[in-house]
């Protein structure tokens, strides 16, 4: 008994359906991660400038309440937490923010001529894709490349 099995001319067909349809998901996947991607770093970027402004304006705050006539910044990040300097204690942050950059609280520090930090950046080395249309807070920022070119500083209206 011979059975014959009838030869289809489409008998490829379905494979090179799937493997297309498998390329063309993961090209989609691809497209969708850097979109992801991108949309994540932005909201870091919003994230680090309203953090910036923050520390900015506690260390303005710090430098402003000095007590007597010769105005100091502060020595550490965490004379912000707790300025016993007054009789009565001050708090211009409730914590040190994390940096959203590099996810840690440390942060660069930028000395103040006379003493103490006058302001914060980013240590992270990674290029933003935000570099125009900058707030007038932080107008200096346009045009950096790198996020620890992105520096917050307080200084003081004469």
């Amino acid at each position: 008994m011979v059975i014959c099995v009838a030869r289809n001319d489409q008998s490829g067909f379905t494979y090179l359906s799937v493997l297309f349809l498998v390329a063309v998901m993961g090209i989609a996947l691809a497209a969708t991660g850097m979109l992801w991607s991108t949309a994540q770093q932005r909201e870091k970027e919003r994230e680090l400038l309203l953090v910036g402004d923050q520390l900015r304006k506690a260390i303005g705050q710090y430098y402003e309440k000095s007590p007597g006539a010769v105005k100091k910044y502060p020595n550490t990040l965490n004379d912000l937490l707790k300025d016993e300097r007054q009789l009565a204690t001050q708090r211009y942050l409730r914590k040190i923010f994390i940096d959203p950059m590099t996810r840690t609280n440390k942060w660069g520090l930028v000395q103040a001529p006379e003493g103490g930090i006058m302001g914060v950046y980013s240590l992270s080395e990674n290029r933003p894709l935000k570099t125009a249309n900058f707030s007038e807070a932080n107008l200096a920022l346009e045009g950096r490349i790198k996020y620890s070119e992105w520096l917050f500083v307080y200084t003081p209206v004469k």
